[in-house]
């Protein structure tokens, strides 16, 4: 069994939240600088108080708060399932402990995604938002809030043992688009292009409607089921009366023809015989592993993404009125939860966002709470990636990028109606990457703006003295990936937005953090056969990465009966499976060697391997099936031959070789470490290198040398001088007799040169070079660099007191992440 901490929503406040949103939301109008009053949502008034017996039990209390108060309104379940409506009356207000009698046949604790009161709504019964999932989502969310009765204590995930899958044939999409173009392409050109094009006036992702057939294939290879034809998505979105162009059930049958006709040209895939393998099973067969421990307790909207599709982005906080986002422009959805934006954004109504201004005032604090992925590090402007605003100079709030930093403007009695000034992550750190990061901007009346990383404090302080929030404009709406105006736009990914009326502390970001973000799932294959142990399953966690990929990690050993032990189990050279071959790419337990034994085995099963991989998506995660191949497992083999390495081309003889290589990212590591004295074990160099590894160059040969090597190297100097000069015993070993305690404005040039650049050019550079660099062009830049007419060095004036310290970091990490430690 796997710990899975439940998700503590506090819908105690959450109702007291609806309450004042309810009164405080009548009546909304205005229109600002590109800002719509369309699709306002209805507000869930509780229009009676409840007067029946009081709860009998703590349980039957959290009932009532968590799930029976915020669906027995009107246009919730409380005009059907209430006093002398239809069973089950768990909704009923005469009494909470019959409601709460009548509700528990239809919760499922363990799992409550998988409760009747969820799955009904999921397949339709009366949901009360244009997506059954938005409104499933919400429901999962009330329940998880009960049934953990707020402690946050966790509950256990159960892995269940999957189907038994047999892996046998199955068709891959073929490279070539021509059977698709053939048979398919045309119906959805004909009858989809008003919405699945990129240039439609309101554009729906998958664009697979696209006139260009390469791009149009790419995007549709999700939404068919070459094995099932009946199972695509693009026949039951007809059969669930998806824009039919006729009557709908032909129109499904016309679409199940033409695939079929693209599936019968497709020649199934064997499965090696020979191969030792696992049983079968897709991603939705697998045990949901996502939705970690959160803190949401103070949450007023939530986007999770989870829908998939369309062109509306669901609030699913539980608190209305729902800021559901409408998306325009170039943005598409990210398998596996998210919204991929390129030059376009998804935005909510004035009226509905006027609850953000409401509630935030009434606590006079919030938190942006992010999971996001930039495209890139040159965005400007700044690019807005999350804004409460109604256009480029008026703003309620903004989370946005400028290069390697990250913005936060918020409106308060201290700055100006455009947010101004801003509070921003330090340029010289670079916080912000082009990877996946989790980010939070914070802000209350004691510390005022607070910007958190990946889990960590940026230790960049407000200089801006907090302030109110009274001034705060509740006719701005609230935008994602650009400005109200939409002329601020921002490229990436958003995984998860959650915005909470309270400031989240350290410990609180730090949990959600490692909670992590999007859809993830234990897949569990079956090795009972292979190893004569019942319930025997290898583990694996496994999410979808990106619209191309999954990510597995951590495979496991463990039987689900819990009295076995498996005694001694050999294994060797494992393998991941998809459609019935072994995967091309991604094969990282290829080299695992390990045996499967009573010491190491506990009731969590036994660990393999700490590495992950990445493995292509080729139908898309409903319809992929994975399994497992071994060179051994137990007493069963197959002797795996490589292939057959080709010899490398003779290189031209007109291209030079280069005599000068580059060091690798591990050699560069422990030339720093070694040059400054600083551990590379420290947790902010080791933080540091962990998150920029895979930017630092990884062959020797220079012609491989790139621009966002150099970066990287920077930054991991800049991590490696801080640390040295912060030590004070390492510090007087390298710069004996400098005094730190001089004002830098203070100190003499000849002190610079002599206390300064010599012994970092003699620990850096050693002696009696004979070639490049020319000692002398260094000490000069350098000396340039500190007491130049813009040196770090010289201010107008008294410098701050940490002057001294920051120039002399400067200086060291200059020298430090130069040619003098990439070369070699």
């Amino acid at each position: 069994m796997l710990n899975r901490a439940n998700n503590n929503r506090g819908w105690a406040d959450k109702t007291i939240h609806i309450i004042i949103a309810a009164i405080a939301l009548a009546g909304l109008q205005a229109c600002q600088d590109g800002v719509s009053t369309q699709g306002q949502q209805q507000t869930n008034i509780i229009t009676s108080t409840y007067s029946g017996p009081a709860a009998r039990t703590t349980d039957i209390q959290g009932f009532r708060i968590s799930v029976w108060e915020p669906l027995r309104a009107q246009n919730r379940c409380g005009a059907c399932h209430n006093t002398g409506g239809q069973a089950p009356l768990f909704v009923r207000e005469d009494d909470v402990n019959q409601a709460y009698e009548a509700v528990n046949p239809h919760v499922n604790r363990e799992e409550p995604d998988e409760s009747l009161l969820v799955t009904k709504v999921a397949n339709g019964h009366n949901c009360w938002e244009a997506s059954n999932s938005a409104c499933a989502t919400i429901i999962t969310n009330y329940i998880e809030s009960w049934v953990g009765d707020g402690s946050g204590a966790g509950r256990q995930i159960e892995l269940e043992a999957p189907p038994e899958n047999v892996v046998g044939e199955s068709k891959v999409f073929p490279d070539d688009a021509g059977l698709f173009t053939t048979h398919v392409h045309p119906l959805l050109t004909q009858y989809c292009s008003e919405c699945h094009v990129e240039d439609a006036d309101s554009p729906q992702s998958p664009y697979f409607a696209s006139s260009d057939t390469g791009a149009a294939y790419t995007a549709v290879k999700t939404s068919i089921d070459l094995d099932t034809p009946v199972n695509s998505r693009l026949v039951q979105r007809l059969v669930e009366l998806h824009n039919c162009w006729d009557d709908c059930p032909d129109n499904a049958q016309e679409m199940e023809g033409a695939i079929s006709n693209m599936a019968n040209s497709i020649t199934p895939t064997p499965i090696n015989p020979n191969l030792v393998v696992s049983r079968a099973l897709t991603l939705p067969e697998g045990t949901v592993a996502s939705g970690g421990s959160r803190q949401e307790n103070d949450i007023v909207a939530l986007y999770e993404f989870k829908t998939g599709n369309g062109n509306i982005a669901y609030d699913t906080s539980g608190v209305d009125p729902a800021i559901n986002l409408t998306l325009n422009g170039d943005v598409s959805w990210v398998e596996g939860w998210g919204l991929d934006f390129k030059n376009g954004k998804a935005q909510g109504s004035t009226g509905d966002s006027r609850k953000l201004a409401q509630l935030v005032q009434a606590t006079g604090e919030y938190t942006i709470e992010a999971w996001v992925v930039p495209s890139n590090v040159t965005q400007e402007g700044p690019a807005r990636i999350i804004s409460y605003s109604a256009g480029t100079d008026v703003r309620n709030f903004t989370l946005g990028q400028t290069l390697y930093t990250y913005n936060h403007l918020h409106r308060s009695s201290t700055t100006d109606g455009n947010g101004e000034p801003a509070h921003s992550t330090s340029d010289d750190d670079e916080d912000l990457q082009a990877t996946e990061q989790h980010v939070v901007a914070t802000f209350d009346p004691v510390n005022g703006r607070r910007l958190y990383v990946n889990g960590l404090f940026t230790d960049d302080m407000d200089e801006t003295a907090p302030g109110n929030l009274n001034d705060w404009d509740d006719s701005y709406a609230l935008v994602l990936g650009n400005e109200a105006s939409s002329n601020r736009p921002w490229a990436g990914k958003i995984r998860l937005l959650a915005i909470h009326n309270r400031a989240l502390t350290q410990e609180q970001i730090t949990q959600n953090f490692a909670a992590g973000v999007g859809e993830k799932y234990f897949l569990l294959f079956n090795v009972s056969q292979l190893v004569d142990l019942p319930q025997s399953f290898i583990v694996f966690e496994v999410s979808q990465f990106d619209n191309y990929s999954y990510l597995f990690r951590q495979p496991k050993f463990i039987s689900l009966d819990e009295t076995v032990l498996p005694g001694s189990i050999p294994l060797e050279g494992m393998r991941i499976g998809i459609n019935g071959k072994e995967a091309a790419i991604g094969q990282a337990y290829t080299r695992l060697i390990t045996t499967i034994n009573d010491s190491e085995y506990s009731v969590n099963g036994q660990l393999l391997s700490n590495i992950g991989t990445t493995i292509a998506s080729e139908k898309g995660s409903e319809s992929d099936q994975f399994f497992l191949t071994f060179e051994r497992l137990g007493a069963h083999t197959n002797v795996y031959t490589e292939p057959a390495v080709l010899p490398p081309a003779e290189p031209a003889d007109s291209e030079p070789v280069s005599l000068i290589g580059l060091r690798t990212f591990d050699e560069i590591n422990a030339t720093m470490s070694a040059l400054t004295g600083v551990s590379h074990t420290l947790s902010a160099v080791q933080t540091t290198y962990t998150t920029i590894k895979q930017q630092l160059p990884s062959a020797e040969d220079i012609n491989g040398f790139l621009s966002s090597h150099q970066v990287a190297v920077s930054q991991l100097a800049i991590e490696y001088c801080s640390a040295l000069i912060d030590d004070t015993g390492l510090r007087s070993g390298l710069l004996p007799g400098f005094d730190f305690s001089i004002n830098a404005n203070d100190i003499q040039n000849a002190t610079w040169q002599s206390q300064v650049v010599a012994p970092l050019m003699t620990r850096f550079m050693g002696q009696n070079l004979t070639t490049q660099p020319n000692p002398a062009l260094v000490e000069s830049e350098l000396m340039n660099l500190l007491t130049g007419s813009v040196g770090l060095a010289r201010c107008s004036g008294q410098c701050a007191a940490d002057r001294t310290e920051k120039a002399t970091k400067a200086a060291c990490a200059s020298l430090l992440g130069s040619a003098v430690v990439l070369l070699q």
